[in-house]
């Protein structure tokens, strides 16, 4: 069987009963299919997922593959992966649905519409695994000030977070923000976590790109932080 191509994916997308769309971003509308539009907030728990488990979100998913290797090793609480590339969502999708995941869903959309798409205090947990370091534009990094603040629109108090990555700037930046931000407060760290006793069970997750990463001898870094205020 010949590979899908983009456009055979985001057509697909659309008809993956896990996987909810936001065609517009002046326009913060879920879609489950083109015509269907969604609204979840405030109720994926209940309404989607159906159970009151704790909800993670993965942004910047990717394919997914720490959503689903979430999902493998804690089977009880609810994952949805976040990202605007359709066709690396495409695949995430259809490895949870060859897996019967029911767990975990996928959003196509950018990270700054989320406050739309969930409630004050819905989301428990947080993994912003890999992300672009954007070398050149500080904003656009998922630890900058204007990401923080947006995260407190939907987490609550008990909301920890969970950062992975091989880029040394990143890292030291998102030490800084979060630690001069009043709202957060650094749990743990790791400048390498292959280095010492892995401080956290899911980091034995590796990804496409940390396998990359590792092959290239590249240090992986881990940041631990959580909601204080």
């Amino acid at each position: 069987m010949s590979k899908r191509t983009k456009l055979e994916k985001f057509a697909e997308n659309q008809r993956l009963e896990n996987v909810f769309e936001n065609f517009s971003y002046e326009d913060p509308t879920l879609f489950v299919n083109v015509l269907q539009k969604v609204d979840y907030k405030g109720k994926w728990k209940s309404d989607y997922f159906k159970n009151a488990k704790p909800l993670v979100l993965e942004l910047a998913c990717g394919r997914g593959e720490y959503s689903i290797g979430l999902a493998q090793m804690y089977p009880n609480q609810n994952y949805i992966g976040v990202d605007v590339k359709g066709a690396r969502i495409w695949t995430g999708a259809k490895r949870a649905i060859d897996l019967e995941f029911s767990q975990v869903a996928f959003i196509r959309s950018k990270i700054e519409t989320l406050p739309h798409f969930f409630a004050a205090e819905e989301v428990d947990q947080i993994w912003i695994i890999f992300s672009d370091p954007f070398l050149r534009k500080e904003n656009r990094r998922l630890t900058s000030i204007y990401y923080l603040d947006s995260y407190l629109k939907y987490t609550h108090l008990q909301t920890s977070f969970h950062l992975k990555t091989d880029d040394d700037t990143l890292y030291e930046f998102s030490l800084k923000t979060i630690a001069d931000h009043p709202n957060y407060e650094i749990v743990q760290c790791s400048n390498n976590i292959y280095a010492e006793a892995l401080q956290h069970p899911a980091l034995e997750i590796k990804t496409y790109y940390e396998k990359m990463h590792l092959q290239k001898n590249k240090t992986i870094k881990y940041i631990e932080f959580k909601r204080v205020k």
